[in-house]
């Protein structure tokens, strides 16, 4: 089941999965009371997480929503739910009326965002203490 959850719902998951076993404070975002935040749950258990802000990607013109803190436990990884929560997101923000969703997506998340219809739209970079990134879309208004 997906719904939705509070910010500091994502912390362990952020911690564990995309900081190396920060503390929970530091995983915390500037824009985590903008936005929204979903989860997947399987049980009681929750075991992916994102987060959805808006946020406008730089030349791409207004509607935008950033994708941010995508996490899946190891545990759950490779059964799908990551692509439930970027379809759940997809229907939502369309009825929302915003026009992109775009990330900075780990290098080796890539394949995965490509999947969902996400497109690059920059270079690989690096994110100081995190790793390679680029940057990808998906552009809403295809639909």
């Amino acid at each position: 089941m997906i719904k939705l959850i509070t910010d500091k719902d994502t912390l362990s998951l952020r911690s564990t999965v995309l900081r190396n076993g920060a503390s929970e404070d530091d995983c915390i975002f500037p824009t985590d009371g903008e936005g929204f935040h979903l989860g997947r749950f399987v049980k009681e258990k929750l075991v992916c997480i994102a987060t959805f802000f808006p946020e406008d990607y730089p030349d791409q013109g207004a509607g935008g929503y950033r994708l941010r803190g995508m996490a899946t436990d190891s545990a759950f990884a490779g059964k799908g739910y990551g692509a439930q929560i970027i379809n759940f997101a997809i229907d939502k923000l369309i009825a929302e009326n915003a026009s992109y969703i775009w990330c900075n997506a780990r290098s080796s998340a890539v394949g995965f965002y490509k999947k969902q219809g996400f497109e690059l739209i920059s270079d690989e970079f690096e994110v100081p203490g995190i790793g390679m990134h680029f940057n990808m879309m998906y552009n809403l208004n295809r639909i």
